[in-house]
């Protein structure tokens, strides 16, 4: 048996060895010049007169980086490690001795040994930020703002959704579906978007799939083992669960938002992350109402809304430190994929729990009414949030 499962493998590596040693690959090398493709994936200055450029070989033939220019003037004053020449997926460090002008554009482009040429804008000179207790503080202090802050301003209407009478509840479910959805399709939708700059061997749109669906399968597979432990505990802590996982998943988006606020000061462009943070401190508030709803009706400690805050909000000082110091377009695309995962698995669990009630409840006016409130709640927020 063992046998039989291993042999179409053991055929299989024969073919490949006989294709790769005498197949024709040997014609094609010399009638075609090789597939070259680098991408330029951090550029850093991390001191005046000096800049830092981080690439990786995205194509399937190795590559040979001859040489660079700044602002169309071939530069000498180079290094690069560990070797000019990088194999398929190899990684180089270019450090070059290079007088930037602060606050101006500078364009790098590397020339490769073929003539092919790969560029990328500096658009803002600035000296980019290195790991300091000032700037671990100030990076901190903007996820506050970002994230913990509105999110516990939401959770303060919770006096208030608690005396709303039966009929509000499924109508306070609804708004808080059709927020998730928004921030759902909205993290999809920038991973989508985010994706194109990720170099092709990662695979970027493989990348997000795998993140949204592993999240979604994980969440649901510990909703099921909460869900027989709620059998136990009552409607109470399944209820809380429920909002520990909206607290989670909204958490996991924040995340997304704060790695952007982080790149944006990290290169230089204020008025951009300006913009974002006072977008997203309005944005954000509104969450606050998706964390509670799922408990408004339920008796619970306090310390509970606490927790809450800290897990919907508090990723998003980690977003700003991660965006600020090492931002990289591969975890923004996963870390956004798993947002969307996480949040999708949510709607899953309150829609299948009000379904459970009655299906023809679930298209109630109330229930349509609730749902396109909370879609328009976002999307009137949203537009304070420049990207």
């Amino acid at each position: 048996i063992w046998f039989s499962a291993i042999l179409p493998i053991i055929l299989l590596g024969i073919l490949i060895y006989v294709f790769m040693v005498h197949g024709p690959l040997g014609v094609f090398r010399t009638s075609f010049p090789p597939v070259e493709e680098l991408s330029i994936q951090r550029i850093v200055l991390p001191e005046p007169g000096k800049i830092v450029v981080h690439v990786v070989n995205d194509g399937p033939s190795p590559v040979t980086i001859a040489q660079v220019t700044i602002d169309e003037a071939i530069w000498r004053d180079i290094t690069i490690e560990p070797s000019k020449t990088l194999s398929h997926l190899g990684k180089a460090t270019i450090t070059i001795a290079y007088p930037w002008v602060e606050a101006e554009t500078h364009e790098v482009t590397l020339i490769t040994s073929t003539g092919l040429t790969f560029s990328r804008v500096i658009p803002v000179a600035v000296e980019s930020p290195r790991p300091s207790p000032r700037l671990l503080a100030t990076f901190a202090i903007l996820g506050i703002y970002v994230g913990v802050i509105p999110v516990c301003l939401g959770l303060l209407w919770f006096p208030f959704l608690r005396r709303l009478s039966g009929g509000w509840f499924n109508f306070l479910l609804s708004l808080t579906v059709g927020l998730l959805v928004f921030l759902g399709v909205d993290a999809f939708a920038e991973s989508i978007e985010l994706s194109e700059k990720v170099p092709g061997s990662y695979q970027g749109i493989a990348l997000i799939m795998i993140g949204l669906l592993l999240t979604f399968l994980i969440l649901t597979a510990v909703s099921r083992m909460s869900n027989a432990a709620s059998a136990q505990r009552g409607e109470s802590y399944s209820a809380l669960v429920l909002a520990y996982s909206v607290a989670f998943g909204i958490g996991v988006h924040n995340l997304g938002e704060g790695l952007a606020i982080g790149a944006a000061y990290a290169v230089g462009e204020i008025a951009v992350g300006t913009l974002l943070v006072l977008g997203f401190t309005i944005h954000n508030t509104t969450e606050g109402i998706a964390v509670i709803a799922p408990i408004a009706r339920s008796k619970f400690k306090l310390i509970h809304l606490v927790w809450m805050g800290l897990l919907a909000g508090g990723p998003t000082i980690i977003g700003t430190w991660v965006g600020g110091f090492t931002y990289s377009e591969v975890l923004s695309v996963l870390f956004l994929a798993i947002g969307a995962g996480a949040v999708f698995q949510v709607v899953y669990q309150i829609v299948k729990g009000m379904a459970a009630q009655s299906i023809g409840t679930l298209v109630s006016f109330s229930n349509v009414a609730g749902f396109l409130t909370g879609l328009l709640i976002m999307y009137v927020t949203g537009l304070f949030v420049a990207v």
